[in-house]
């Protein structure tokens, strides 16, 4: 019986093409606008996906300030960061953050959610998040990714 050879495909640097995609934050969960994003930034949705290259798309997602959380995290979720000095510790829940500065709730979101290497900073540099729906990325000719939002009511 003859043994079966089996080649295995892995992506060269010559070989990517980047996509790009648009997400509309409105009304949409957090969570699952997150894993969503970090999935399209890694290319867990192309055949070719190998986890030591980089092969993922570019990400814009749109109206950040009008994301929603689900359940009570609007103020129960809190955020820590620490300035370097004893007793430096800052805290701020989700409605604070969302008034300073809502693309950093996203950021934080999806930087959790890819992994931790040497790959990370280069998957982040290709998500790029705004506040309204105004994006300077047009002439990429995004494609417009769709999410469950929540029902009002």
């Amino acid at each position: 019986m003859k043994s079966l050879k089996f080649k295995t495909y892995v992506d060269k640097a010559s070989d990517i093409k980047r996509q790009w995609y648009i997400i509309d934050a409105q009304q949409v969960i957090l969570g699952r606008l997150a894993t969503e994003a970090s999935r399209l930034l890694i290319a867990k949705h192309k055949p070719t996906y190998t986890p030591h290259i980089d092969n993922g798309d570019y990400v814009v997602i749109i109206n950040t300030d009008k994301i929603a959380v689900s359940g009570d995290k609007e103020d129960q979720k809190i955020y820590y960061r620490y300035t370097g000095y004893r007793s430096g510790i800052k805290q701020r829940t989700v409605a604070e953050q969302r008034q300073l500065d809502s693309t950093k709730l996203i950021q934080m979101a999806v930087k959790g959610m890819l992994p931790k290497n040497k790959l990370q900073s280069p998957r982040l540099n290709r998500l790029k998040i705004y506040a309204d729906n105004n994006h300077p990325h047009a002439a990429q000719q995004p494609i417009e990714l769709k999410l469950k939002q929540i029902k009002k009511g």
